[in-house]
């Protein structure tokens, strides 16, 4: 039986509060999310589509002009523009539940008016993965300069960039993980947008483990099937998403957003 979320919890100033979650709710987000995805399947397979298109370009770019430590930097850093390439996805499942119609052109304005609102973090966002990208490049040092290094040789690699790699996504996870559907939902500011994901996050933190590991199983598939999968993933984690925030942040004490 479906555990019931709680009440929400003791309020913070300037923050919206948020719902205790069971640790299996992520898979109640996956179910809405594959219902919103099966309503309208094609503005979000066409999005989907052009996603997984720019991560081809962006892999083969990477690949021709760069080395492994960038290439392995930008794959694992996808995590933190996410998010924001997901913003159309949000729009589908807001209009959705709105019973409003849906599609490409309309939700693709919708969508753009809201990252102007809320430009500051998916900038924020993206700069990040400049720097993360930047470090990932650095941290190619320590790889062995031996042609066909011995595992235990490529031990010093791999685990300085899994640990600078995990920091850098867990502290970008708790930014983006609700704030910017609730930039899209509600006006307020960014600040206070990314004050919330980060106490939802750490309010939760078994449920939003769950929930980690599904993205990142998400970016894993991509990346094992030439990001084809994501014209089907992306759409479906993005749906996912929206029903997240519904379900965890209360932000009734925030006006609408503006529809366009």
């Amino acid at each position: 039986m479906k555990e019931p979320p709680s009440q929400p919890t003791d309020p913070l100033p300037f923050v919206a509060p948020c719902q205790r979650l069971p640790k299996a709710a992520p898979f109640d987000w996956l179910r809405a999310g594959w219902s919103d995805l099966k309503s309208h399947p094609g503005p979000s397979l066409f999005f989907g589509f052009v996603i997984a298109l720019i991560s081809q370009a962006v892999t083969a770019a990477t690949w021709q002009w760069g080395n492994l430590g960038l290439y392995l930097g930008l794959v694992s850093g996808f995590v933190f523009v996410a998010p924001a390439l997901a913003m159309a996805f949000y729009v589908i499942s807001k209009e959705h539940a709105a019973g409003s119609s849906v599609a490409v052109i309309a939700s693709l304005r919708l969508a753009l008016a809201a990252w102007k609102r809320s430009l500051v973090l998916p900038v924020l966002l993206i700069v990040v993965l400049l720097i993360w990208a930047r470090a990932a490049n650095t941290l190619y040092i320590f790889y062995p300069s031996i042609n066909h290094p011995k595992p235990s040789e490529l031990a010093l690699f791999l685990s300085i960039g899994t640990v600078v790699g995990a920091l850098f996504s867990l502290v970008v996870f708790a930014m983006s993980a609700f704030s910017l559907p609730m930039l899209l939902d509600r006006k307020v500011d960014a600040v206070t947008a990314v004050i919330t994901s980060i106490n939802a996050v750490l309010r939760n933190k078994q449920a939003m483990a769950v929930w980690s590991i599904v993205i990142v199983g998400s970016v894993l598939t991509g990346l094992v099937t030439a990001w084809l999968s994501f014209i089907v993933v992306m759409p479906w984690i993005g749906h996912a998403t929206w029903h997240a925030y519904q379900s965890t942040i209360d932000a009734s004490d925030w006006p609408k957003a503006p529809a366009g």
